[in-house]
Formats: structure tokens, C-alpha cells, sequence
């Protein structure tokens, strides 16, 4: 069941309906029985997985709670009695037995995302070293089909239960209520990854029906169809053109499907997140932006921060900092300061958090090297205009360039769309190999004469397909601009007049309709992050 479909809308408006008849302390149910029926439909028995990763999340919460309280009624009691090193002592043997309890459910947590995505990987890897002990890989080799979500679900799990470990806020003691954080139908494909104190109080509190959640919830989702049927799934039929066959053509060529393949992505994700979060206002449950405009953002690390934004904030809160802020980082600054000097030295330590955050980044898209290659890409894109932000000051005051004039702006907004551009060639390419083959082509072989004859029109899409492209990226264009400009444009239409409202929502529904990609011949294609 495709969130672009015809069979998913009557989906979501069945599920309203009765979530909105039955009384609200039972709503909850609802969004949870409707929630496994989609997994099902979409995954099968792999829906035990899911079960199975909820229910080990939800003990080690409980018990991670309880040894929270029990320490905290200890040092009460006790008050009088202890003193510091004492209570000192006894905290470090309440972390000391946390810690076990934690890493446990990781283990079990990420153990099965490990194996599902990653078994056939590290075989193929580990397969000379097997040899020498006479152990065949390829018979070792299995048939495995990923649980629908396990990527998203699985890093929902680890922070719940890091916050319980942290002692962040409670525990959910209902099983089945937990079950529906883990399981929410409109994220489970392809997030938000979401926090258990921001959205499980939402889910489970049931909501009133609201016409205005009702309309907006549905531009919204009107809007991610236009993304991913006018846009999206139009430059897919050009990018596996292109990469398909990347040895025809030359590095202009290359680039201009790597920048188009950018967009597809951008179109596809936000376009998913689109309807995620236009359903969930339907229900009254907001879900976090997973978007804020990408592609005006001036450096690749600010790229991170408005791109895939909760699954940035999950890797800053549970592998930057505890990393970066640890003891042995700490020491290891100290010792660098000594070797290379303050300003190297200082951020170092930041530097190496950094890389296995965008190490384990590329690694958690795909089992493939091709996607650790496009997290060490980024990485070092990163730590290089860290290390070079002195040398740009440098040459802006040399040259009497304003650091906050339009001009620079525009320079680095162009820099970082280019730098994108060539990391895009990574995660689409089939192999690493391919990708910096690639690379090469643009710098080496480029022949920009193909950009302009007729070579475009021969990757799978005429000159009507072209322009309808072209006129959909430019509306996208148009949309963020206005986000970033702090215009709210579907309070903008609301407040318009009936008839100049209903031919805004007419007009996208047409064009949907007329330029989407669909039919009898055509299946709309999946979700990119859903395949992660």
C-alpha cells in the first residue's frame, strides 16, 4: 500500500472515520490496530520483528526506570545517613548496573537491524577472511527481506531507552500504547524519527475533529502528491538514464543528472513527509519538520541542519555529544593541544565525533560502500571549511567583501548546492567505483556540448516532460523561498476568498492529476527513504 495511492487515501479516510466516531479514550486503539494492519499489508510476518523490538524496548525502559526510582528512594532515605563519597560511590554502582541494562536492549535492539540490513554485507566482506578457515560465504548467505521501517523504528527504540537511562521522564507503563509510538502508520515508512515525550502523548490522548486540521492536512498532502508524482518520479525515469549508462555520456552529462537526482530526492523525502504530516494533522498530531529549505543553506554542515533534520538531531543528542563530551575525547584534546596547537588541537576532538557521526550517517542509508564513501565525503567536506573559516575571513577582509552582503551569500548557497551536487553521485551510483568514475568524467571528459544537443531529450523524457519538470521545480523553488522569507503560505491561500481558494486547490488537484506519473502502465515508484 503506496502512500501515493488511490487504495492509501481510502485507507486514511476509513481509519478517520471510525477514529473519529468511537469515543476519545478509545481512539488510541484505533490508530494502533490501524497502524499494524498497514505494517502487515506492507511487511507481512515481518511485523513480528516490529513486535518483537517494541516489546524488548518497552521491558528495558521499565526496568531502566526502576532502577532510576529505586536509587532516587535510596539517597532519600538515606539523606542523613550518607555522605558525599559515599552517595557518590553508590550513583556510580547504580550507573555502573544501568549501563549493563542499556546495553543489552541495544544489543537486542540494534542486533536485529544489524542482521536484517547488514548480514549479507559483512559476509561479502568477511568472505577471504572465511576462506582461510574454509568456510564458503556464499553458502553462508541469506535471502533476507528488510522489516519495513526497522532503519526509523530502531534508532525510536535506542533513544527511548538512552532517555530512560538518563532518567529524562518516565516510563510508558502501557504496553499497547507504547506499541503505537513504535508503530504509527503515517512515520512508520520513513519517519520522522520521533521522540517518545513529543509524540506518544499524542497519539494516546485522542483528539477532536477540527476543520481546519481537516483542510490543512489535506493541502499538505496534496502538495507531497505534487512533489512525488510531478516532480520526483518524472526525474527518476531521467537519473536511471543517466546512471544506468553513465559511460555514454560525459561529465557535464553526469553532473546535470547528479544535481536532477538531488532534486528527486528532495522531492521524494519531503513529498513522503508531506503526506506523513498531512494525515497526522487530520488525527490533530503534529509531527516534527523533517525539512527547513536545504538547498539555501550556505555550508554543508548547515545542509545537515535543514536536511533529514530529525535523524540529525538523533545522531548530535546520542553519538556527537556523548562522544565529543566523553572523558577519553576530553584527555585526547589535551594531548593534541601539546601536538598541533590550540586551534587544531581544541577541535580535534569534534572533528573525530564528527566523522564516525558521518560515518555511521552513510553507513545507516545502506549496506553498501558506497554510502560509508558518501558519509566520509560529507565528513570531510565539513572539517575542511571548519579548518579553512580562518583563511575565508581572511580573503573577505582582503577583499572588502561583506560576510553577510547578498553577493557572498549567493556564492555559498551556489558552492554548497555543487558540493551536494557531487556527493549525490555516491549514495545513486551503483558501486563506489562507478561514483568516482564519475567524478572523474566531469573534470576530465566533461563535454558540455551535450547539455545542448539534444543529448537531454534522449534520457527517457521528451520536451513536455522536460518542461513540466522544469515548471515544477521552479513552484518548488517559488514554495521555499516564501518558507524562508517566514511567508506561511497555506495560512496565506486560507485567508483568500472562496473562489480564489477553491482554484488554487482545484488547480493542484489537476495538475496532479494531468502531469502526475501513474497509470495502468506505470507503478508510482517507493519511497527512496523507504528502501533505506
Amino acid at each position: 500500500m503506496e502512500f501515493v495511492s488511490i487504495l492509501f487515501l481510502l485507507f486514511v479516510a476509513a481509519v478517520c472515520a471510525v477514529y473519529f466516531l468511537v469515543p476519545k479514550k478509545c481512539r488510541w486503539a484505533v490508530l494502533l490496530a490501524a497502524s499494524y494492519l498497514f505494517y502487515w499489508w506492507n511487511s507481512a510476518y515481518l511485523a513480528a520483528v516490529l513486535a518483537g523490538v517494541t516489546a524488548v524496548t518497552w521491558l528495558i525502559g521499565l526496568w531502566l526506570e526502576r532502577k532510576n526510582r529505586k536509587a532516587a528512594e535510596y539517597i532519600k532515605r538515606r539523606q542523613g545517613e550518607m555522605d558525599a563519597s559515599e552517595r557518590k560511590k553508590y550513583k556510580l554502582s547504580v550507573t555502573r548496573k544501568k549501563k549493563w541494562i542499556l546495553s543489552l536492549g541495544v544489543l537486542l535492539d540494534l542486533g536485529t537491524l544489524l542482521f536484517f540490513k547488514y548480514y549479507n554485507f559483512f559476509l561479502d566482506n568477511a568472505s577471504p577472511l572465511l576462506g582461510h578457515f574454509g568456510v564458503d560465504a556464499m553458502e553462508c548467505r541469506l535471502e533476507l527481506l528488510l522489516p519495513l521501517g526497522i532503519s526509523f523504528y530502531t534508532l525510536q527504540a535506542i533513544a527511548y531507552m538512552v532517555d530512560m537511562y538518563r532518567g529524562k521522564y518516565e516510563a510508558d507503563r502501557h504496553f499497547f500504547k507504547f506499541a503505537l509510538f513504535m508503530s504509527y502508520f503515517p512515520q512508520i515508512l520513513q519517519g520522522p524519527i520521533a521522540r517518545h515525550n513529543q509524540l506518544a502523548k499524542q497519539l494516546q490522548e485522542g483528539h477532536a475533529f477540527d476543520f481546519t486540521r481537516l483542510k490543512f492536512g489535506c493541502q499538505l498532502i496534496l502538495w507531497g502528491f505534487m512533489k512525488k508524482l510531478i516532480l520526483a518520479d518524472r526525474i527518476g525515469i531521467l537519473a536511471e538514464t543517466v546512471f544506468e549508462s553513465y559511460k555514454d555520456y560525459g561529465g557535464m552529462v553526469l553532473l546535470f543528472g547528479a544535481i536532477l537526482y538531488g532534486l528527486q530526492v528532495y522531492g521524494d523525502f519531503s513529498g513522503g513527509m508531506d503526506i506523513a504530516m498531512g494525515v497526522s494533522q487530520i488525527f490533530g498530531i503534529d509531527l516534527e519538520a523533517n525539512f527547513r529549505q536545504p538547498y539555501f543553506a550556505k555550508s554543508i554542515e548547515e545542509f545537515w541542519r535543514r536536511w533529514h533534520i530529525t535523524l540529525g538531531t538523533w545522531m548530535r543528542d546520542y553519538i556527537f555529544y556523548p562522544l565529543s563530551l566523553s572523558k577519553r575525547f576530553g584527555a585526547m584534546g589535551r594531548g593534541a593541544r601539546k601536538l598541533f596547537g590550540n586551534y587544531i588541537g581544541k577541535k580535534l576532538p569534534s572533528f573525530l565525533a564528527m566523522f564516525i557521526v558521518y560515518f555511521l550517517v552513510g553507513f545507516w542509508h545502506g549496506s553498501s560502500w558506497k554510502y560509508v564513501a558518501y558519509g566520509i565525503w560529507n565528513g570531510v567536506i565539513i572539517t575542511a571549511g571548519i579548518l579553512l573559516e580562518p583563511v575565508y575571513k581572511k580573503g573577505l577582509a582582503l577583499f572588502r567583501v561583506e560576510e553577510k552582503s547578498y553577493g557572498w551569500s549567493l556564492f555559498q548557497m551556489v558552492r554548497t548546492f555543487f558540493l551536494c551536487s557531487f556527493g549525490r553521485f555516491f549514495p545513486r551510483a551503483a558501486t563506489c567505483s562507478a561514483a568516482f568514475f564519475m567524478i572523474k568524467q566531469v573534470f576530465k571528459n566533461p563535454q558540455p556540448w551535450q547539455l545542448v544537443d539534444g543529448t537531454l531529450l534522449s534520457l527517457g523524457l521528451d520536451g513536455k516532460d522536460m518542461a513540466v519538470l522544469f515548471g515544477m521545480a521552479l513552484l518548488l523553488l517559488f514554495v521555499d523561498i516564501a518558507h524562508e522569507r517566514g511567508v506561511r503560505i497555506r495560512e496565506t491561500v486560507a485567508a483568500q476568498g472562496l473562489v480564489c481558494r477553491w482554484l488554487v486547490y482545484w488547480t493542484a488537484f489537476y495538475l496532479v492529476v494531468i502531469f502526475g506519473i501513474y497509470g495502468p502502465a506505470y507503478d508510482s515508484a517507493a519511497f527512496i527513504y523507504q528502501q533505506f
